[in-house]
């Protein structure tokens, strides 16, 4: 088994960001895996697993620059629709990825966390993700969180849910429904929103991905390939995201 590897913390100056405009939550779409594969001849799984590789990269990056949580959307409710051969090798290489991962993510104080439902999830997959739960749970350095199983359609529903139990059940009442409300009962709840939105392989579209979460989210698009993404990749758009000017609705000052 190779030695843990400690990740050395750097200063956000190095990649031309000052610390206060580094996003503190980023959510990654990690898309074009197959075409990547398809484009070299290789089968959709090849880029599966090279993929899952620069998962690792890009999360030693995160923690390296002090970056709070970093959420990436792995297993979406509507991939169940692939063939089955590619989700039971998909579901294989989460429990490759658990039990790889854990001694990293012990070694440099980073915590997992997942969203998304349990249900259908096989078992295999269910018991590496709480033991990765269990034993990072008092880390205190970054949060890596992996959307599995997820959708953002099916989180408000259960959000919904059991907010209609509580009111049916006279714990809520209907008039002191808020935002907050409705935050807490998300899988996110406790977690901050993301500050940037990155998707790779050039796709223009949310995908049923945090669509809650993301309402002032910044998004950047780059038309690199996720098995392709680098640590370059990822400090180009940590630097278009430092140049940009959030109003949150509000007015820009410097031209009000």
């Amino acid at each position: 088994m190779p030695p843990m590897t400690a990740i050395r913390p750097i200063s956000s100056s190095t990649i031309g960001v000052p610390a206060d405009r580094l996003p503190a939550h980023i959510a990654i779409i990690m898309d074009g895996n197959g075409r990547w594969a398809r484009a070299r001849g290789l089968p959709r799984f090849a880029g599966h697993r090279a993929g899952a590789k620069v998962v690792t990269k890009i999360t030693e990056d995160c923690s390296n620059l002090g970056i709070g949580q970093l959420t990436l959307y792995s297993f979406s409710t509507e991939n169940w629709s692939r063939p089955a051969d590619e989700v039971a090798m998909l579901m294989d290489l989460y429990v490759e990825f658990m039990r790889e991962q854990r001694r990293q993510m012990m070694a440099n104080n980073i915590r997992f966390a997942q969203i998304g439902r349990r249900d259908g999830l096989p078992p295999k997959v269910l018991d590496e993700m709480q033991i990765s739960l269990d034993e990072t749970k008092a880390n205190t350095g970054m949060t890596l969180c992996l959307a599995i199983n997820y959708g953002s359609r099916t989180e408000i529903t259960d959000a919904v849910r059991q907010i209609a139990r509580e009111v049916k059940q006279c714990a809520l009442s209907p008039d002191a429904i808020d935002e907050k409300t409705i935050a807490e009962r998300l899988y996110t709840a406790g977690m901050p929103d993301p500050d940037l939105l990155i998707r790779t392989a050039g796709e223009m579209r949310i995908s049923n991905y945090l669509l809650w979460q993301i309402s002032y989210a910044e998004f950047y698009v780059t038309d690199v390939f996720w098995p392709e993404f680098t640590r370059e990749e990822l400090h180009k758009a940590l630097r278009n995201y430092a140049a940009r000017n959030r109003r949150f609705g509000g007015l820009d000052e410097s031209n009000a």
